[in-house]
């Protein structure tokens, strides 16, 4: 099948779960409702202000986390790689840890508290990560260049001390708020608007619209340094550029939604088994292909024990423990992103 078949299959399918995805739970709701967006009615309310909005967050997400994936496993030129490799997710989770711990709402009610609680978490979590893209970024700089396996390395090392810190402020916090902070770093989009599916739409078309300018290096890259080098490419310059519009969109996207994995990792992969490794195609096939996995995936997680809710980060993982061993017994490695 051609490149561009497969790109046309995977757009009718993003706009069908676009479309059919706020439907999926809502019983015999008549289709009327659609065109009620004012409509009085409980199931207009639920349509447009919950559903609609968590479906179209899902896929921004989606496809950002997706796309975040890619440009990490060509730039380390590994499939194994995710959007989470540098620390982004976990310094975005101990911003919003060390809010819950802080409890500034606290004995608080209302609509208005509410928004500002998720305000605050989020805006925490944003901190945070852009507290962990500074250290990757001034360890990596510290030695003479930038070389992946040096931002590498700081990445982990960032990644496990924040860790540490998690659990520290975790354990420090009374039992309501220990299970609010564990209940964020399970990932989710439970109270999803319009405002918030705005600002991922900011960070995914911002990375994205990098990405997109960056993909012929991005195919060098991944073919080698020292080639991409010898066909004129600023090595080290791109590699900032990509480290930091991948870092700061992943975040924007863990801010809002938490540390939802394995987008990352499944959906780059599947879209280069259908569509080559060549990013000019790849990425506009990974981008509706994440989004259309996560939307699905947080279907699911939405229905399967109604009327309560998984958070879909747990979904994700069930998912891609076992996608991850796949790729490691099958011998994922540099050779499987040319």
């Amino acid at each position: 099948m051609s490149k561009r078949r497969v790109l046309a299959l995977l757009a009718v399918l993003a706009l069908a779960v676009l479309a059919g995805a706020p439907l999926l739970g809502m019983g015999t709701m008549p289709l009327s409702v659609i065109w009620q967006p004012g409509g009085d009615t409980m199931e207009a309310e639920v349509f447009w202000r919950l559903r609609l909005p968590r479906v179209l967050l899902a896929f921004l997400a989606g496809a950002g986390l997706a796309l975040g994936g890619m440009s990490f496993q060509a730039l380390f030129r590994n499939a194994l790689a995710t959007p989470f490799t540098l620390g982004v997710a976990s310094g975005a989770s101990l911003g919003a840890a060390v809010y819950v711990r802080l409890d500034l709402l606290s004995g608080k009610s209302g609509g208005l508290f509410l928004f500002l609680e998720r305000l605050g978490v989020s805006l925490f979590a944003l901190l945070g990560a852009l507290l962990a893209i500074g250290l990757v970024y001034g360890l990596s700089r510290a030695r003479r260049g930038f070389s992946t396996s040096t931002m590498l390395l700081a990445g982990v090392a960032i990644s496990f001390f924040f860790s540490s810190l998690i659990l520290f402020v975790q354990y420090t916090s009374d039992f309501f708020n220990s299970f609010r902070i564990l209940r964020w770093l399970m990932g989710g989009l439970s109270g999803a608007d319009y405002w918030t599916a705005l600002s991922v739409l900011v960070f995914t078309c911002a990375g994205g619209l990098v990405l997109l300018y960056l993909s012929r290096e991005l195919n060098l890259l991944a073919t080698g340094e020292d080639l991409a080098a010898s066909r004129g490419v600023d090595v080290n310059r791109i590699k900032i550029i990509l480290f930091l519009a991948v870092s700061l969109m992943v975040g924007g996207i863990v801010a809002v939604c938490g540390p939802i994995g394995f987008v990352g990792l499944m959906c780059p992969h599947i879209c280069r088994l259908l569509i080559g490794p060549d990013h000019r195609h790849l990425m506009p096939a990974t981008f509706l292909f994440g989004g259309v996995f996560l939307t699905l995936c947080d279907a699911v997680a939405r229905v399967l024990f109604a009327p309560t809710e998984m958070p879909v980060g747990v979904l994700t993982a069930f998912l891609g423990g076992p996608f991850f061993l796949w790729l490691l017994l099958r011998g994922a490695s540099e050779k499987s992103i040319l």
